[in-house]
């Protein structure tokens, strides 16, 4: 591995290790001290970092991590539906039935252990889970450039999930049954549902980060209209 790819492996595991926070200002040999890279190495990852919006130079000021705001949340959230909507709906028709079995035993054994009480090791574990199986539907596609791009705009999940709202014993089992719903339609084999499903996920992970209630299917607000109407 490069050493400039090294600087951005031990960047990238600082940040989401939380020793670097979102909006802070860092120098760059505060970066050579932090990641154990020279200063050469953290020179030419700085424009990479720019490049992928993990941080800003601020003139005067230095180099600003990228900050956790309402509009990051939408932004990484809105490419990350659209990424892995086609996702899925390739894997629901073109996946194994075996890889597709490995991803409901690996939920079925965090719920199974759930029903038996709820440790932070179990927490840390499910999101393990959870990521996996949404980098497993991305790298289905066989696509460098695309599972690049979803690799960095991740990066700025996982900052936003562990700034604002990891995993809870409050949101596992929710978490875990929006899953199961997604498996269920894959395993149905039907790319419409699975991408139905995918999204209404994604929505109430979007809506945790946002500090939101989940917000109503459109099918279900377009009956409630229609109910209205009708009276």
């Amino acid at each position: 591995m490069k050493l400039r790819e090294k600087a951005y492996m031990s960047f990238q595991q600082r940040l989401l290790a939380l020793d670097l926070r979102p909006g802070q200002f860092v120098s760059q040999r505060e970066l050579v001290a932090l990641t154990g890279m020279p200063l050469g190495a953290i020179r030419e990852l700085i424009p990479r970092l720019e490049a992928d919006g993990l941080i800003v130079t601020i003139p005067q000021r230095g180099l600003q991590i990228a900050a956790v705001d309402l509009k990051l949340v939408r932004n990484a959230f809105q490419l990350r539906t659209i990424l892995e909507r086609g996702a899925i709906a390739s894997f629901a028709a073109k996946a194994r039935d075996e890889e597709i079995e490995a991803l409901a035993q690996a939920h079925q054994r965090i719920a199974a252990r759930a029903k038996k009480g709820i440790s932070r090791d179990l927490l840390e574990e499910a999101q393990a889970v959870d990521w996996a199986f949404h980098d497993a539907l991305i790298d289905s596609l066989g696509n460098d450039i695309l599972s690049a791009i979803y690799r960095v705009n991740s990066i700025k999940i996982r900052l936003i999930r562990l700034e604002r709202v990891l995993l809870s014993p409050d949101s596992l089992m929710p978490a875990l049954k929006e899953h199961g719903d997604i498996i269920a339609a894959l395993r149905a084999r039907d790319p419409a549902r699975s991408v139905a499903a995918l999204e209404r996920h994604l929505t109430s992970a979007r809506n945790r980060a946002m500090g939101l209630q989940t917000i109503e299917a459109p099918a279900a607000v377009s009956r409630t209209r229609s109910a209205k109407a009708a009276r």
